[in-house]
This record gives C-alpha cells, structure tokens and sequence, in this order.
C-alpha cells in the first residue's frame, strides 16, 4: 500500500487542511532568517555593527572610503532581508487568505442551511459571496 502511496499524484490543495507542510530549501530558510531578523539579537548584530564602523574613520584614508563602507554593508543586508522577508510575507498572505476562503464558505453553507427558516440569509449570503468571490473561487478549482 505505501508503494502505491508513492505512485499516486496528490490534487492541487483547496483547503487550509489540504496544504501540506512542506517547504522549499529557500522557504525554510526565508523563515528562519525572518525569525532571525525579528529578534532583539539581530538589532544588537546592526547597532554593533555602527559601533564597531564609527572609529573606522581614523583608519582609512578618507570620509568618502569610511561611508562607503557603512552604506556598501547596509546595502547588502537590507537587500537581502527585502527578499527573504517578502517570501515569508507571501506565504503568510497566502495562508491567512486561504483560511480566509474556508471560513467565508463555512459560513456561506452555514446561511444556506439556515436561509428557510431564517429568509434574510439568503441575501446577506448573496452579499457574502459576491464580496469574497467564493463563486468565482469555486468554479476555479
């Protein structure tokens, strides 16, 4: 039975319980970085990282080379956090609107069960629908 597990090519997921969690090598990495730039210990890493820059000004030759330095190595980490931070932002989007989806078209069912007893619902589920496209998602799938 596990080969044929192996064998079987798994649907596209629809739901938040569908996602499986694996992530891409990058992905895990985006994430820890995240983790770690969201830490008190990376804001000590940059304020040391100044510190340990400002008396550089006595070592080389001239103010230009001394702000080139600061502005070269800032450069570099605030571009590579914008892309490692944007791919957790992503994801993270991805996951809150997808769970999003699942409890707007819980609630759609829920008002369509209770819409003979309770006429309003259907208008208010009409509201509901047109304003999270949960047609428009369904008939995607």
């Amino acid at each position: 039975m596990a080969e044929h597990a192996e064998h079987t090519v798994p649907e596209p997921a629809t739901m938040p319980s569908d996602v499986n969690g694996k992530l891409s090598v990058f992905d895990r990495f985006a994430t820890a970085a995240s983790a770690l730039a969201s830490k008190a210990g990376f804001f000590v890493f940059c304020v040391l990282l100044v510190l340990v820059w400002a008396p550089t000004i006595f070592l080389l030759p001239s103010v230009d080379t001394w702000q080139l330095v600061i502005n070269t190595a800032t450069t570099i980490i605030t571009f590579l956090l914008v892309a490692l931070l944007q791919n957790t932002q992503s994801r993270s989007d991805a996951a809150v609107q997808q769970k999003l989806n699942a409890v707007a078209d819980g609630l759609a069912d829920l008002m369509s069960e209770l819409s003979a007893e309770h006429p309003e619902l259907r208008r208010h589920r009409q509201e509901l629908t047109e304003a999270v496209g949960l047609e428009n998602r369904e008939s995607a799938g």
